[in-house]
This record gives C-alpha cells, structure tokens and sequence, in this order.
C-alpha cells in the first residue's frame, strides 16, 4: 500500500467527497460531506446533535432518506447526484486502467435481492478513516455490539440502548499495565490508528508506525504494546483475531514491511513470523488454520502453508493491488478484493481460475465479510456502496446497499442478524444498521 498516505489522501479528499456539490452551487452552504479533519472536537459534533436527526426504519418506509439527507430543499435531485457520483468519482489505482481492463471478465450478476433491511442511521457515532486504502475500522461483535475508529478513540456504540462509549483512546500516551516478555513497557504516544480487529472481548488496534495495542474489553487498561517492526515503511495494515486447532486464541498481522506475524494471544508471544517480497495489505486464515490467503502490492495474492510459510499456489487474475480477502466458513471458497473494482471468488479445489468475478460500481474493494453461516457475502466499496451476494447460490444474485459517503468499514455481527456500515462524512458521518430479512420478522413500527 502506499507508503505515505498524505497526497493520496488528499486526492480522496479533493475529489471525491460530497463537498464538490457545493461548488456547483447545488447545497448553497451546507457542507455536504467535505473532508474529515482531525481537530474536529466532541464538543463541536454534540453541538450539531441537536439538529441531525437520526433515521429509524419507519421514518424510512414513510419516505425520509436513510441518512436525513433533504433532498426537497436542494437544487439538485438524488438521482441526479447519484449520476454524477458514477461519473467523476476517481478510483485510486496503482497501476493503470485496472478498472477498465478487469471489466472483461465480470460475471454477470442479478440485482434486486432483498436479503437485509434497513434498520436505522445513527450520527451520534463519527466513523473515521486514516489511510485511504485501509477500510477495516468497523468491527460487530454482536447484534446489538458494535466498535468502530473515531478519531484517535475506539468506541463503542450500543444499538440496543443507543449509546455511545470510548473503550480506548490513543491520543495521548498508552502503556500496558501487565508484564509480557517483549512488551514495550514504555507504551506510544499519540498512535495513528490504521486497522482494528474486535472478537469477544479481544481488542486489536494497528498503528502507522507498525504498533500493536492489545486490550481486553471488559478490564481496564492495556495489556500488550508492540511495535512489529523499526522499519520506515511499518505501518500495520490488517490484523485479524483467530482461534488456533489446538484452541488458543491468536492473532495475525499484516505489515508494510512484507511480513506476517502470528501471536500467541494467552502469552502476547510471536509464534511466526513470514517475510514475503512485497508489502502485505491484508491476510486471511481458512477455517482449519492450514492456509492463509495473502495479498498486497502485487497483482498477484497467494495460497500459503499456515506453518510454513511456502507458496502453496499463486492467485493469478487481477490486475492491480489487494487490499482484501475472507473466507467462506466452508474453508473451500474464499474472495480477494482489489483495486481493479473486483472481488474475485476463488475455489481450493481449482485455483487455475476465480469462480466469478464481482463488479464494483465507483472504485477499489476495499473489505469482504462472509456470514458466519456461510449464505451471504458484503464486499464494500471506498464509498456509496456495499454489496450483499447470495453466497449460497453461487453469487448470481446480490443486494445492492446505496447510500453517500466514504466506507470506513463492513462487519455482520456473529449471528448474522445485522450488518454494520460506517460512513465517513464531514456531515453525515453516521452508522448504517441493516438487519437480516426474516419471514417472521415482526414490524418494528406501526
């Protein structure tokens, strides 16, 4: 991924915000959705709650937009924006007319599934990005559970009584408050956070200078500071939590510095540790813990020996970098999502082709989930839209979720009831709720 996020982030910013409206003198005034900056204080945001009102699922069957955006009282119609969006929002490639040459080998799908509901938008949560190419900062831990990167503080958001709570904030200085053998005892100081990984009551956060801060949700404090790696290009840019066959839970990280490493979670040890010859954007380990999907700076990802570390196989077919991956909890199917606007499919039992290969929209596929019962898959876009496939029936048909604002992160809580979109917008930053579609599904509302 890139190095330095400065310019690129900039070129987000500038060119693909909502802001742009402005200019064209359509909000007259009202900023809609300019860039995130980090001096923006609580104070400032509470100040405006009062006058941002959130959207409930009855308020939406009713005709209100899902993120209160009026469109009566602007100059230019929702489906108007809509089309200027597809048309000059700019997807950032490494390499160029990725986007363009990927379309060739686009599976056809069928639009118009209905597979989850709109529940509710909350702005009382802001939903924050740092690096634009880093989109995991969403993490659901159940169905109600939900945390997510807000500036420099990790919060949780509680649907169920519509609270808000900081669990961790890395602005100042934080240090462990337990002794681990390799732990820096002197801890960081103002952590930029780059990627988070929540499960149970396990708290992850990666640092742009390659920091790893360890938190146990329900005990105050931290308990294990790591940087990775001194090396320049450090920053973390994928954790993910897992159980081990032998039943320990550990945790994986992926690096700039082309490495990999694996934690022992019970003793914050490093169990692994794998070097490979180009940045590592993101990683993902199969079910039974024996292989590991790795992509990165590289067209192509590769299938390796969780033990290992060798090549099982290379996954040839994109076009430019992966930023993605997951995989199904059969641990035969698992997708990779990259800069040339697709998530690719891809079958253990035959990797001399993808399965299919999924369209995105605007841009880049920034993060991929499967539900824990294997029927549905989100890939996410860097902004407007989030995708749900029919996993279960070979991805031909999908739900295409529509809304505004740059995507900070995807996670279905672990009994699939609820899907969980954070937007980041200057304006409407907020928390989309969809809820999984049931035929008893009683109405929240008369």
């Amino acid at each position: 991924m890139a190095q330095q996020q400065g310019d690129e982030m900039e070129y987000v910013a500038d060119d693909n915000e909502m802001a742009e409206v402005e200019d064209d003198m359509y909000f007259r005034g009202r900023v809609f959705g300019d860039s995130e900056s980090e001096s923006d204080d609580d104070d400032e945001y509470d100040s405006m709650e009062n006058r941002m009102t959130d959207t409930s699922a009855a308020e939406a069957r009713k005709g209100k937009d899902i993120q209160g955006i009026p469109w009566d009282r602007l100059s230019i119609s929702r489906e108007r924006y809509r089309q200027t969006r597809l048309e000059q929002y700019k997807n950032y490639e490494n390499i160029p007319q990725s986007g363009e040459q990927s379309e060739k080998e686009c599976t056809l799908t069928y639009k118009g599934g209905k597979y989850y509901d709109f529940w509710q938008n909350t702005r009382s949560v802001k939903s924050t990005i740092l690096h634009f190419q880093l989109r995991n900062l969403v993490w659901s831990t159940s169905k109600h559970d939900v945390y997510l990167v807000s500036s420099y503080s990790i919060m949780h958001w509680s649907s169920l009584n519509s609270k808000r709570s900081e669990i961790l904030n890395v602005s100042g200085h934080v240090a462990p408050c337990e002794k681990h053998p390799g732990s820096l005892l002197e801890g960081f100081t103002q952590t930029q956070i780059s990627t988070l990984a929540v499960r149970d009551k396990m708290l992850i956060a990666g640092g742009f200078q390659g920091e790893l801060i360890c938190k146990y949700i329900d005990r105050p404090g931290v308990s294990f500071c790591s940087r990775t790696t001194y090396d320049d290009n450090a920053i973390t840019n994928a954790v993910e939590i897992y159980e081990h066959p032998s039943g320990a839970v550990h945790f994986m990280a992926s690096n700039n510095d082309c490495g990999i490493r694996d934690f022992d979670m019970e003793r914050f040890q490093l169990s692994k540790h794998f070097s490979f010859s180009w940045p590592v954007n993101h990683t993902s380990l199969s079910p039974d813990g024996k292989l590991l999907v790795i992509v990165g700076d590289n067209p192509e990802g590769m299938l390796v020996d969780s033990q290992t570390g060798k090549t099982v196989m290379p996954l040839c077919g994109h076009l430019d970098y992966s930023f993605a991956s997951a995989w199904h909890p059969d641990g035969r199917i698992f997708a990779t999502g990259n800069q040339d606007k697709t998530c690719r499919v891809w079958d253990v039992r035959n990797l001399s082709k993808s399965v299919a290969v999924l369209k995105g929209n605007l841009g880049a596929i920034r993060s991929i989930r499967f539900t824990s019962d294997g029927q549905f898959m989100a890939m996410a876009e860097p902004a407007d839209f989030v995708h749900v496939y029919d996993a279960k029936n070979g991805f031909e048909k999908e739900q295409e979720i529509d809304f505004f604002g740059e995507i900070s992160g995807v996670s279905f809580s672990p009994d699939t009831e609820s899907l969980f979109i954070g937007v980041w917008d200057r304006t409407y930053g907020s928390l989309l709720q969809y809820n999984r579609r049931r035929n008893y599904m009683y109405l929240d509302c008369l």
